[in-house]
């Protein structure tokens, strides 16, 4: 609490002076959005919630096109799931959402703060989602930032090179089971260059996780923290359908028995636009998981295939996620009806998924979406 109060007072202080300023862009927009649904679990639940989320933006030019702006936004939420008094579940929160400063030029920029960090070529089974927990079922594509440093420069040639240093962060991201040990700096970097008909890139981090709260001391035989490093290729081509491919390779050496030290994720991706009517979007992933205690070893393996469906009907969109696990035979059905007008946009969702999950299993609300519903949801963007 004291390090949110310190970075918000920098922030304003900021704010301030920049205000001072005649040639600054001062800018304070947010979004507000409530749902309501009805899952038929056993027992049957009623869900219901509401969010409020402001976002102030300022930013400055100064001469040579050397840009200096920032953001602060917050994300309050007031969650309730109604299945009897003893089930019932409340669940509310202000928390910092972005709180960031960058330094910027044409082709450099320098930010700092809470921040987004996320890339690579995948778009629903995404095996570099790395720093975020952005799921594609979700329209409004919320997720938590990580405290960190981001520098990236852009080439003449359309290449760019990232470098990042991450402090602070004990939160599980993307695939983790373990959080990062939070006062040891995490870094990586990225280059991405173009190819023939598109773009490759090769990406690496490195971290310290922390076994303690997740694990029983018990279980650990020595040091609760260990090393883990990430290598991530990833390209895309545009060949008429697009393509894409993804690859992350994980190694770690945790001091207990309960985790393999290998983990290999991979994705193949297609969508094409066809000219049927208003436009008929359609995309596909094959996606595989395995993890064993040697590299080149088959290990335990999860495989997922998905398919995407969109089509515009005026002002109106109909979609749809299709999701089939290849281990267990299950199924995964998402189908979202959207309509928008002027500065509110509407969204009726109709799910049909197993109890429990085996996809996204770590990112908070897939509960919302297991088992059989229904959902309404209203956003108002101002």
């Amino acid at each position: 609490m004291k390090n949110l109060r310190l970075h918000i007072i920098f922030l304003l202080s900021f704010i301030l002076v920049q205000l001072q300023a005649q040639d600054s862009i001062f800018k304070l927009k947010g979004q507000v959005d409530a749902y309501a649904g009805i899952n038929f679990s056993n027992p049957v639940q009623l869900q219901t919630g509401a969010r409020f989320m402001p976002v102030l933006s300022i930013g400055k030019t100064f001469r040579n096109n050397l840009k200096f702006d920032s953001e602060l936004s917050f994300d309050s939420y007031l969650n309730y799931h109604f299945a009897g008094s003893v089930n019932d579940i409340s669940d509310s929160k202000i928390k910092p959402y972005r709180l960031w400063v960058r330094l910027s030029t044409e082709r450099f920029e320098l930010r700092a703060g809470l921040q987004k960090i996320n890339f690579g070529s995948a778009s629903m089974l995404r095996p570099l989602m790395w720093f975020d927990h952005i799921d594609p079922r979700d329209p409004l594509q919320l997720t938590d930032g990580v405290y960190g440093l981001l520098g990236r420069y852009y080439f003449q040639n359309n290449a760019n090179a990232w470098l990042w240093v991450l402090w602070g962060n004990d939160k599980t991201r993307g695939w983790e089971t373990v959080p990062s040990e939070r006062k040891i700096p995490e870094y990586g970097g990225r280059m991405q260059f173009p190819v023939p008909k598109g773009e490759l890139a090769l990406s690496y981090h490195h971290r310290t996780a922390n076994l303690a709260g997740v694990l029983e001391p018990t279980l650990i035989h020595g040091s609760s923290t260990y090393r883990e490093d990430r290598i991530g290729l990833d390209g895309k081509w545009d060949i008429g359908p697009g393509l894409w491919a993804e690859y992350s390779l994980t190694h770690s050496s945790p001091d207990t028995a309960y985790f393999q030290p290998w983990t290999k994720l991979f994705t193949l991706g297609i969508d094409y636009t066809f000219s049927l009517g208003n436009g008929l979007y359609l995309a596909s992933e094959y996606f595989r998981y395995s993890s064993a205690n040697e590299i080149f070893n088959s290990g335990k393996n999860v495989s997922f295939s998905s398919l995407t469906v969109n089509y515009p009907v005026g002002i109106n969109k109909i979609g749809g996620i299709l999701y089939y696990n290849w281990t267990d035979k299950s199924w995964y059905r998402f189908i979202n009806l959207q309509r928008q007008s002027d500065n509110w946009t509407y969204y009726l969702f109709f799910y049909w998924n197993p109890e429990v999950f085996a996809i996204y299993n770590n990112i908070s609300g897939n509960n919302m979406f297991s088992g059989k519903g229904i959902q309404f949801m209203t956003v108002f963007n101002f």
